[in-house]
């Protein structure tokens, strides 16, 4: 099972250039980041890097791991745009880049920024027909969608990545739809979630993965976790994992066991400065056994 660290885009670039210089030195998989222009909640006032500029400066600065976005929000930006983006921090990279993608949900962004935020039926068959561009683009060397939301005719997008192909990674709990376009259409799946939710929703992938002809073993499985070492968890108990080095240790033991490809660590309660990167240390060692 691979093991990433997830900067938060909050923190100055220098230190998130410090951790994912850190998982690269000691024996990370990967890094990953958020696409947000500000913070969830009541105060919106905090910073916020914006994504796309940050994965392609890590793809130049770090080696080795691998750098993905998690998830871009399909309602920011053109799924035409995101493509070429893509490309370009493959190629930045050496071919490390993943695209991870999803449907857009964050309501204060959207208004605050004037960018619509469909109601979901719509917003997923948005995300359909992105997804295809996307796919398109990204894949052959021209693409043609005549899409109720989108259209792009006789479109190319070079150079291509340097991976052949470039992953597509899409974020989705949704047991209706969304899950349904990841049997469709991606190479690897994200979640929020426990090993008992990260379980059931990955045997609901499975039965859409039946439904399609899919190979289920075609598509990775990744999830994220908030992780306490020592102390005790915020009350989010389908977020949070740990407590203490055991029980953290148990319950990577149950990732493994339900078939996770890799696990997400975000450092939101991994503390700040030394002791993040220490804390860092500890979970690899957990994970590595």
């Amino acid at each position: 099972m691979r093991i990433s660290i997830w900067p938060g885009a909050e923190h100055p670039y220098s230190e998130v250039l410090a951790m994912a210089r850190h998982a690269a030195d000691t024996g990370w998989d990967g890094v990953w980041i958020a696409d947000h222009f500000m913070p969830d909640g009541e105060d919106d006032t905090g910073p916020m890097l914006e994504c796309g500029s940050v994965v392609a400066a890590l793809g130049a600065s770090v080696p080795r791991v691998r750098i993905g976005t998690l998830v871009y929000g399909n309602t920011y930006r053109h799924p035409a745009v995101v493509a070429n983006m893509a490309a370009t921090v493959d190629q930045i990279s050496g071919g490390r880049f993943i695209l991870g993608v999803g449907a857009g949900w964050q309501i204060t962004e959207h208004r605050e920024y004037g960018i619509r935020l469909p109601p979901p039926r719509e917003r997923i068959d948005r995300f359909e027909e992105a997804v295809q561009i996307m796919l398109g683009l990204l894949r052959q060397p021209r693409t043609t969608v005549d899409g109720k939301y989108y259209q792009v005719v006789d479109a190319v997008c070079e150079p291509k990545p340097v991976q052949d192909p470039l992953p597509l990674m899409i974020g989705a709990k949704g047991e209706k739809r969304m899950l349904g376009l990841v049997a469709k259409y991606a190479d690897m799946w994200n979640a929020w979630g426990v090993p008992s939710l990260i379980a059931h929703k990955s045997a609901v992938l499975d039965r859409f993965c039946a439904s399609v002809g899919r190979d289920p073993k075609a598509i990775e499985r990744t999830a994220q976790a908030l992780v306490s070492l020592d102390g005790p968890l915020p009350d989010q108990p389908d977020r949070v994992i740990g407590g203490s080095r055991a029980r953290l240790a148990d319950t990577v033991a149950e990732y493994r066991e339900i078939g996770l490809d890799e696990l997400i660590v975000p450092d939101d309660l991994l503390g700040a400065g030394a002791a993040k990167l220490a804390a860092m240390d500890a979970i690899l060692d957990i994970v590595r056994g």
